[in-house]
């Protein structure tokens, strides 16, 4: 720092030349009783204050954020909240129980696999082990394992802070993090114990590894563990692989002008996941698991549309279900990529600026990291052609990121005077806020201590970095002649006006859906499980959609009758389970396989949830054919009732 100040005294004319004292930087030829030269130096007392309200204001602000946080703890055996935009999104019946099925059937019936039946964990193994290890603590439940969902979010709000300290301010991180804890968005898909909290944490770990890489003394070996954060991404939800151009561009941008460091940074990343992937794959092909690996690529292949132009459609559903998320942040997260991606092709010479600022905005590693996020994601979503809500959890993190990056940046693109530096004493250092970019990674304010992430004896990177602090002068033009130069920081308050907006509307409906929770979900698994004991009726086996969610819930043994690497026909004559439960109605395909070997009685009904489609689960008993009968459907017709059955809701 003191070589930084000498070299900047070089540039200063004499009477504003600058001397150490202490651990301030002041001017030389201030008076010598303390009285400052007019508009020249700020009185201790006055900065001391002012650092003072600064840091009680930056106390209140991470309370209001952690009890946002908090209230994510509470309630977790509650419904995924009733009456919101996302009622339809099917994770709140079934994937729950699915993706940890592995770890609850280890615990309770002491195998984790059960052949035939839907087995997700050979193809994204890391969820259902961690809460293996966690129910030996906890016992099965649904509490436990939504806690540790709970425990990833987080997780997540640490690593999104760490990440974006490395780029701009501390008001620019817990802007961030407002957005994040007062979405109702993610209060609700961040409290079910699905795979999107642990892929989202696992993906900012890599991420705040790889904008550093540069600082670390060993980047290679940090690489490495890239390498092996995206393996552990894989292996919790493969959609991670539209992830990885944010995670290369997080690596290569920092290291771009060291081209041979940046090779064998990605070699060393790409060599550890593909042994490490590889191992596992090899694992999983030695144990007999392959077709349950490729099982999971099948069941989520959607039948595309016949028309050519389907992808343009799929497209369009995929972006537009952005505004799940939230009507002003999302947007407003596009018009920022949008007019940074238009002023960074700006041709006049007056808007230099304007067009050096942008580019410099996108070529930062974390903003052109977030871009690439969200866009991979919703490229994912239009492959698929089923867009779900909750896979837009990814992509709110990153467009909030967006938001408060693009904020920081307008605001700090003009400083108030561009003729000279302003150098403000915080902590004991001199802090020079006149460039608008971090590039270094130096954080633009400073608080005690070493920035979190940093390795011990680090250095900041050198010869990368490239100032725009004269981009209008650069190209020939006057700072003072650039066009709209006081529009940025009203752009850049605007944005944070609207995204405050946003956050204080989110925050209210956030806390009313931790002010009323429900718990009919829970309640009718076990009211059913309590009908299946009071009744008994052969083997003590539900086969449903659901059913790894109930056995979550109630423990009781279940199959899936809509996946599974066995058609359904053979695993009810393997089984002979004695109940099967369906919500609403009856699937014709479903029932027909049912009536190969059974008849059904329908007996009870509970409600549950607020999707008008699967809002009653009914429950029936399955009588075996007499005498081991089999019906064939090329005989007659199973799609319909049959005689022997007792069924009062819809086959459609």
């Amino acid at each position: 720092m003191e070589k930084f100040f000498r070299q900047f005294n070089s540039w200063l004319p004499e009477d504003r030349m600058l001397a150490c004292v202490g651990n301030a930087w002041v001017n030389c030829l201030e008076p010598s009783n303390g009285a400052s030269a007019p508009g020249r130096t700020i009185s201790a007392e006055k900065q001391t204050l002012t650092i003072s309200q600064k840091r009680w204001c930056y106390a209140f602000w991470l309370l209001v954020i952690s009890g946002f946080a908090l209230l994510h703890t509470l309630h977790l055996t509650a419904d995924f909240p009733n009456h919101t935009p996302w009622f339809m999104d099917w994770a709140k019946y079934t994937d729950e129980g699915w993706y940890g099925n592995a770890a609850v059937r280890a615990h309770l019936f002491g195998n984790w696999y059960q052949p035939g039946d839907f087995n997700p964990a050979p193809a994204v193994p890391v969820w259902p082990f961690l809460e293996w290890v966690l129910f030996f603590f906890t016992g099965v439940s649904i509490q436990a394992a939504r806690g540790l969902a709970v425990a990833f979010f987080f997780c997540n709000l640490l690593l999104s802070y760490l990440l974006l300290r490395t780029r701009g301010p501390r008001w620019m991180g817990l802007l961030a993090l407002t957005l994040i804890v007062t979405s109702p968005f993610l209060y609700c898909f961040s409290r079910l114990a699905i795979l999107e909290p642990m892929l989202i944490a696992f993906t900012l770990a890599a991420l705040n590894l790889a904008v550093r890489l540069p600082r670390w003394r060993r980047p290679v070996a940090a690489s490495i563990v890239i390498g092996l954060l995206f393996t552990l991404m894989m292996l919790t939800k493969t959609t991670a692989v539209f992830l990885l151009p944010a995670l290369g561009w997080a690596m290569l941008a920092p290291l771009g002008c060291n081209r041979k460091l940046a090779l064998r940074s990605v070699l060393a990343a790409a060599g550890s996941f593909a042994a490490s992937f590889g191992l596992w794959i090899t694992l999983v092909i030695q144990s007999g698991h392959l077709a349950d690996y490729r099982y999971l690529f099948f069941v989520n292949k959607y039948i595309k549309p016949k028309e050519f132009y389907w992808p343009l459609v799929s497209f369009w559903w995929s972006f537009h279900g952005g505004l799940w998320v939230d009507h002003i942040l999302i947007p407003l997260a596009g018009l920022i990529t949008l007019g940074a991606i238009l002023a960074s092709f700006a041709p006049h010479p007056t808007l230099a600026r304007w067009k050096s600022a942008a580019r410099s905005l996108l070529a930062d590693p974390v903003f052109g990291a977030s871009i690439l996020a969200a866009a991979g994601y919703i490229l994912f979503m239009t492959y698929q052609d089923h867009p779900q809500p909750r896979y837009f959890a990814v992509v709110a993190f990153f467009c909030f990121f967006i938001v408060a990056q693009g904020a920081n940046a307008l605001i700090s693109a003009w400083p108030v005077q561009e003729s000279e530096p302003s150098l403000a004493a915080e902590g004991g250092e001199v802090v020079n806020k006149f460039s608008p970019e971090r590039t270094s990674g130096v954080e633009a304010e400073h608080s005690s201590g070493t920035e979190a992430g940093h390795s011990a004896g680090a250095e900041a990177p050198t010869g990368c970095a490239r100032s725009n602090d004269s981009a209008c002068s650069a190209e020939g033009v006057k700072p003072s002649s650039c066009p709209f130069r006081h529009c940025a920081p009203v752009f850049g308050w605007a944005v944070v006006a609207l995204a405050m907006l946003a956050a204080i509307s989110n925050g209210l409906q956030t806390l009313n859906y931790a002010a009323h929770p429900e718990y009919t979900f829970v309640d009718a698994a076990q009211r059913l499980t309590r009908y299946i004991d009071a009744h008994p009726n052969g083997k003590r086996l539900l086969v449903s959609i659901s059913g790894d969610q109930i056995t979550l819930v109630t423990h009781l043994p279940s199959l899936c009758d809509d996946f599974g690497t066995q058609e359904l026909v053979s695993k009810l004559a393997d089984a002979q389970p004695g109940w099967y439960a369906a919500w609403n109605d009856l699937d014709p395909g479903t029932i027909e396989d049912i009536h190969t070997h059974f008849s059904l009685e329908q007996v009870a009904s509970f409600r549950t949830f607020d999707d008008p489609e699967r809002n009653v689960l009914v429950l029936f008993k399955l009588h075996p054919l007499p005498g081991g009968q089999v019906r064939e459907p090329a005989k007659q017709n199973l799609q319909i009732p049959l005689p022997g059955d007792t069924i009062n809701i819809n086959i459609q």
